[in-house]
């Protein structure tokens, strides 16, 4: 079969690179190795972890908040986990069945198999039963995206040392889960587990949580995890791991020098994610990957080989599935003869514990160490009507902005729905606005997004209304 191009790997970067392909008038063809389209985001990544993670927090809220709200539940309140799983696979079904739909309903032909490079126009396709078929296309696109990063000295068992994999299909409630890891996987899977009564144990080598992000935002999320069950031991470098029995233990050493044991039921080895691109044959095509895995491309998302494209987990950047897809557009467009483009430093980040955390642009910590002029403003949830109706007056909302021009820098949320307000941040960047732009909209009353305003209020004029 010839085609006009060939998309390896069905992840959000790479179906969504096919379906603008085949709008876009090219005949197009996707490869996936697993009996499931969607890649890690939606069979094992993004959409599991929330369903786990609203069941966990609906567990949580009805022990723990709906006395106060005037909710009285007779009877003890159990969790139901293979229930809560089994929901989370129907989710999970429902989501990757959709884009079965989605390939049908733009023409997009489908192969089941491992694809690698023949050549740099021919992909072969093998077959779980071992036959192999050749497809030849114009333009390739490799969206194969990333895998759990192992620690060379730790053995995972998938029964009591474990990836986030394993941990969205857990058979029992850990009564001390260890994570090693304070990022967003970890603390992610970690409420799951903490708000249905799991002591979590976080190692972290560095001095603080979620270290990509504002530090600020890392310190208040700390404060609402200790809430919920968490212990935080930072600057831990952690050395090996066993497991006796039912027992795990976790070796590690301190800054200076101290050893230090710590012992649970369960470890989540949860230190981040590296590229997925073993198996490809790259060389084949005349590509080579760097040694963390990743892809050279150029501004285009062009690799070495020019009718080669490289998009989401396999390209530098962060490994966020709304980044992928934005790749994934563009490289469409761009073999459209588009000039479309992608502006980085607007890709937000996002951590779905409770509070949520979103951050967009740059960081406190970037624009000090760029020595660039900056003022800052920040509003309490606590101070907000909305926060104190739901019970929800955990964080707050920080504006950076441009100490001369006062345009927008960077805006650092946490607190409730922190997910969704992130957008009328990057929304408002996009578009250059000053601080004093987006103080001046008006905001409904009550809702959470009136803390966005005034935080651009005090970063503006050091006059927020409401503290």
């Amino acid at each position: 079969m010839q085609f006009d191009v060939v998309v390896i790997g069905s992840g959000p970067g790479g179906y969504v690179a096919a379906i603008r392909c085949a709008q876009l008038g090219m005949k197009t063809a996707l490869v996936e190795k697993y009996d499931t389209f969607g890649g890690t985001c939606l069979n094992v990544g993004c959409i599991p972890s929330k369903a786990l993670l609203d069941s966990s927090e609906h567990y949580h809220n009805a022990t723990h908040t709906f006395t106060t709200h005037g909710i009285d539940i007779k009877g003890a309140v159990n969790v139901n986990l293979p229930q809560m799983i089994a929901r989370k696979d129907e989710v999970v079904k429902q989501t990757t069945e959709g884009i079965v739909y989605l390939m049908k309903k733009n023409k997009i032909s489908t192969y089941k198999g491992v694809g690698s490079f023949k050549d740099k126009n021919t992909i072969k396709i093998t077959k779980s039963d071992g036959s192999a078929e050749d497809i030849t296309s114009k333009n390739i696109i490799i969206a194969t995206g990333s895998k759990p990063t192992e620690l060379p000295f730790i053995k995972i068992d998938k029964e009591r040392i474990i990836t986030s994999t394993e941990a969205l299909k857990m058979k029992e409630i850990p009564k001390n889960l260890i994570l090693i890891g304070g990022g967003v996987i970890g603390l992610e899977l970690g409420s799951v587990y903490a708000r249905l009564g799991s002591k979590v144990t976080v190692i972290e080598y560095m001095d603080g949580i979620i270290p990509t992000m504002d530090k600020a935002l890392g310190k208040e999320l700390q404060k609402s995890l200790s809430k919920i069950g968490f212990e935080f031991h930072f600057s831990h470098k952690v050395t090996g791991a066993s497991v006796k029995g039912s027992e795990v233990t976790v070796s590690a050493e301190t800054m200076d020098g101290k050893k230090v044991d710590f012992k649970g039921d369960y470890c989540l080895v949860a230190v981040g994610r590296k590229a997925y691109t073993d198996g490809l044959a790259l060389e084949a095509a005349g590509l080579k990957a760097d040694d963390r895995g990743k892809i050279p491309v150029n501004a285009h998302l062009q690799t070495a080989t020019p009718n080669i494209y490289a998009i989401g987990d396999v390209v530098a950047g962060a490994m966020l599935a709304h980044k992928a897809e934005e790749e994934g557009v563009m490289v469409a467009e761009t073999l459209a003869g588009q000039k479309p483009h992608i502006n980085y430093n607007l890709i937000p980040g996002v951590v779905y514990t409770w509070p949520e955390v979103a951050g967009v642009g740059q960081t406190e910590e970037q624009l000090k160490a760029a020595g660039k002029a900056y003022k800052a403003g920040s509003f309490p949830f606590k101070a907000l009507g909305r926060a104190r109706a739901s019970m929800d007056t955990d964080g707050f909302v920080k504006v950076l902005a441009d100490k001369t021009t006062d345009e927008i820098l960077g805006v650092h949320i946490i607190g409730a729905r922190a997910a969704d307000m992130i957008a009328a941040a990057v929304t408002a960047m996009e578009y250059r606005a000053s601080a004093e732009d987006v103080s001046r909209m008006s905001h409904a009353h009550p809702t959470y997004m009136e803390a966005v305003k005034e935080a651009c209020l005090a970063a503006t004029e050091n006059r927020a209304l409401h503290i």
